[in-house]
């Protein structure tokens, strides 16, 4: 079979494929028109975020037998329109799930413990130790919304702490050893961090929102790992400023474009201002799965599908 590989990945896809006999083309600088033009010579595409596989795309597709998203979600695919084609899906959520759960802890950490304003201050010459006191996780219950790869591994990670761990998701049983699942009323009761590992669905763009952040019992502080979409940025900022929200770690944002590597190039909007001017807010480039060995682990995931499909 003939694959297109459409964004670089670690070499032992491309390897791996090569050894069971795959024919495999790189074409990472192209438009997605000249794309179009040739991809109905391909059985398989492998595809991070680069653009978005719609319906006009498929339809130029008619050889195709699978797609490949090294990741974890497939919003960038209009998969029932794929499905409804006969095109396997392949998505890679193992292969860095542990990365975003430790990335997730770290967050957490960094924010409890004032660790990214106190680096600032002492880098400034200000050695500020009661403004830097911190506090501990212990005895706190913390909240996962969302309870697949990403939840459960970071679910793991709370297991060396004295902490209550309570999930909600709209699947019923998924709750284990490391997370009782609850109904949303008792997680906006006893939530003090709660943390985002949803997809990006219809459910979940804008989900989290004023109406949404006032229906907890208690302030909280906020972690997402997950999609930038779900969170209203202009909700949690105010929500940061009327202390509602504690404290804010976000990997992703609601400007980012849809392939994940760049802000929008426009002029970002007040809200944004207020995240980066704030001391409780805690920001990295959507890198929570984006490690040395999620970049192998991932690769290895597609393969190993791809072989045990094909």
């Amino acid at each position: 079979m003939k694959v297109l590989h459409l964004d670089t990945n670690h070499s032992i896809l491309i390897n791996q494929l090569n050894d069971l006999s795959y024919t495999n083309d790189e074409d990472y600088t192209s438009t997605k028109e000249d794309i179009e033009a040739k991809i109905h010579h391909y059985d398989g595409i492998v595809i991070r975020s680069r653009f978005t596989i719609d319906s006009s795309f498929i339809d130029k597709a008619t050889n195709l037998k699978f797609i490949g998203r090294v990741g974890a979600g497939l919003e960038n695919i209009d998969c029932d329109y794929a499905t409804s084609k006969g095109i396997h899906l392949i998505s890679a959520p193992e292969g860095n799930r542990n990365a975003v759960g430790e990335h997730t802890l770290g967050m957490l950490l960094s924010l409890f413990n004032k660790l990214n304003k106190a680096d600032k201050e002492v880098r400034q010459g200000q050695w500020l130790r009661e403004e830097n006191r911190g506090i501990e996780l212990d005895g706190r219950t913390v909240g996962i919304i969302g309870y697949g790869n990403m939840g459960k591994a970071f679910a793991k990670k709370l297991r060396g702490f004295d902490v209550e761990v309570i999930c909600y998701d709209i699947k019923d049983n998924v709750g284990d050893e490391n997370c009782t699942q609850v109904t949303l009323q008792e997680f906006k009761e006893k939530a003090e961090v709660v943390s985002l590992h949803t997809p990006q669905t219809e459910l979940t763009v804008n989900m989290i929102n004023t109406s949404f952040i006032n229906g907890f019992k208690n302030p909280f502080w906020l972690l997402n790992t997950a999609r930038g979409t779900s969170v209203v940025t202009e909700d949690l900022a105010e929500a940061l400023e009327n202390g509602k929200i504690l404290g804010a770690g976000l990997d992703v944002l609601e400007y980012e474009k849809k392939s994940f590597e760049n802000l929008f190039t426009n002029e970002l909007p007040d809200a944004f201002n207020y995240l980066i001017n704030s001391e409780k807010v805690l920001l990295s480039p959507h890198v929570a799965g984006w490690t040395i060995e999620s970049k192998e682990k991932l690769a290895q995931t597609i393969v190993d599908k791809i072989k045990e499909k094909f």
